[in-house]
């Protein structure tokens, strides 16, 4: 397995475990991940899964934010590795 897909792996692991994590935490009322944290992982590379991990346990799938942002990202990001690795073969 390649390294970049590792960390991806990892990454993607850590941002679902987060988000359940903020999950638990609104319904036991205690002290909630900052979105500032949610949006950080997803943009270093979780947000695919992070996305599959709200709308499975429906989590913030009423805020605008994470629903539109979240797959925009994701489009960004799939987009720049498109360029990095297929752009230099296509000239």
């Amino acid at each position: 397995m390649q390294p970049f897909f590792l960390y991806l792996a990892v990454l993607s692991a850590i941002a679902a475990i987060v988000t359940i994590a903020d999950k638990c935490a609104a319904k036991c009322r205690t002290r909630r991940v900052p979105e500032a944290v949610l949006f950080t992982l997803a943009v270093l590379g979780g947000c695919g899964a992070m996305y599959l991990t709200m709308l499975l346990i429906r989590h913030k799938t009423l805020h605008k934010r994470f629903m539109l942002g979240l797959p925009t990202i994701l489009l960004i990001q799939c987009a720049a590795y498109f360029v990095i690795t297929k752009a230099p073969d296509l000239f």
